[in-house]
């Protein structure tokens, strides 16, 4: 108990462990906040600061942390058009080749560069027909027939 109290930065190392393990569960920014304030609190009890200070300016810092770098570090990472689309859900609509027969059990389609695994839920596709992925279903695109005239560029590429 003696070398804890003598070393209280190691119980500001473990708090700051903890915090970021959190975070990384979590991805809300508010435990990388707490972290940070545990790592200031850490260098205050390096300095041979009392326990009650280091307290003080974990609180301080966590507080500063939250209310002011937080929201900066999310308007960052929200950076773009609010409708934008991200990983899969930009694939919905988009036009794909079809590279070998595509049935309701399987089959593969190009989509803009990518070989991806693919299942109709109408009739068979044919290999170099064009088609326009409906939904996608875990690792699988669900296509269709395209509507006339509509190609991508990107899908065969």
């Amino acid at each position: 108990m003696n070398w804890l109290i003598d070393n209280l930065w190691a119980l500001w190392l473990v708090t700051l462990l903890v915090f970021a393990v959190i975070e990384l569960l979590s991805l809300d920014f508010i435990f990388l906040m707490l972290s940070g304030a545990s790592l200031i609190a850490l260098l205050v009890a390096l300095t041979g600061a009392p326990f009650w200070l280091q307290v003080v300016v974990f609180c301080v810092a966590a507080l500063l942390m939250i209310l002011f770098v937080r929201p900066l570090a999310l308007r960052h990472l929200r950076k773009g058009p609010p409708d934008s689309l991200s990983n899969v859900d930009r694939l919905i609509g988009a036009s794909v080749v079809v590279l070998e027969e595509v049935t309701a059990r399987g089959g593969l389609v190009k989509i803009g560069g990518d070989v991806w695994s693919a299942r109709t839920d109408g009739a068979p596709l044919s290999p170099g027909q064009s088609a326009q992925v409906q939904k996608i279903d875990g690792a699988h695109a669900v296509v269709g027939l395209s509507a006339p005239g509509t190609t991508s560029p990107d899908a065969a590429s």
